[in-house]
């Protein structure tokens, strides 16, 4: 009896992995279990952010410093082709960083998670758990290298004369969108990247245009108005790029205290409804066959 006994309980926590075309994992289970391990996605973050130097003073100085460089190009550059007023200077240089750093966060958040699957091979070939741990954990990581520009950023908008505004408190909702976009699109390339392992090689030449096609460079209705005015009645296509409803409503509020129009609210939440449902559903359909690929 004791022995039938252990044999029942033994089984009750055998776990089956089947191929892909099984379809998805049961979500109920799933999604526990991933709730119940969040401790380890999160440990696995820190690790990251000790191998990459980011814990120390001179690391995390250098997450600034690197976007802040770039700020201070890209305005010297945009200055000189669009011939800026000094009477814009001080609001298009604040722009400027107020735009890079959260892009960067973006940036951070998708190349992490397109080699989180890939660089931890050795967990998943040693220990069961919900890889969805693993893209999640990138996201993590780039959200605590976020933080510190944004400590960062305050002095400057200080300095440059612009004012702490309540409106500010809203853009909160823009950098949820833009962490479950992130977050989404993190679990599409890390799952492309077990099948193409060149598309670590080509995510950087990716997301440098996809910056300067964000209005990060430029105000989102200064895109609208150029667009339009070349090709007529095609602003909706600026709506076409996720980031320029999540990085324009975040600049306007940031910067310049402006409420944005519900175009960008609304286009920034179905972005990132979009992204975590499709990325999700692609990501957990295919990871049983990951430990295969790898």
């Amino acid at each position: 009896m004791n022995a039938t006994r252990v044999d029942e309980e033994f089984t009750s926590y055998v776990h089956v992995y089947e191929p892909h075309r099984a379809g998805l994992p049961k979500l109920g289970p799933y999604f526990r279990a991933l709730w119940q391990r969040r401790q380890f996605a999160a440990e696995l973050s820190r690790t990251g952010m000790r191998a990459a130097n980011t814990n120390t003073t001179f690391g995390q100085l250098w997450l600034v410093i690197n976007p802040l460089l770039l700020a201070i190009v890209y305005y010297i550059l945009v200055a000189i082709i669009s011939g800026g007023s000094r009477g814009n200077a001080s609001e298009t240089f604040v722009h400027l960083c107020a735009g890079l750093f959260f892009f960067y966060y973006f940036s951070g958040a998708l190349q992490g998670g397109a080699s989180s699957v890939v660089g931890g091979s050795s967990l998943l070939l040693n220990m069961p758990f919900p890889k969805l741990l693993l893209p999640l954990s990138a996201v993590r990581t780039a959200f605590f290298r976020f933080l510190p520009t944004l400590i960062v950023y305050v002095p400057i908008h200080l300095a440059f004369g612009h004012p702490l505004r309540w409106e500010m408190v809203l853009s909160l909702y823009f950098l949820v969108m833009l962490t479950l976009f992130a977050a989404g699109m993190a679990m599409v390339f890390g799952t492309l990247q077990v099948y193409f392992r060149d598309t670590a090689s080509f995510l950087p030449y990716f997301v440098r245009i996809w910056l300067y096609l964000s209005p990060v460079l430029w105000y989102p209705e200064l895109g609208i108005e150029r667009l339009e005015r070349a090709f007529g009645d095609v602003g909706w296509l600026m709506y076409l790029n996720p980031l320029f409803s999540m990085i324009g409503g975040w600049t306007d509020l940031i910067v310049r205290g402006v409420i944005p129009g519900p175009e960008l609210w609304g286009a920034a939440a179905a972005w990132a409804i979009a992204a975590m449902v499709l990325g999700g559903w692609y990501f957990m359909s295919r990871e049983r066959e990951f430990v295969v690929r790898l």
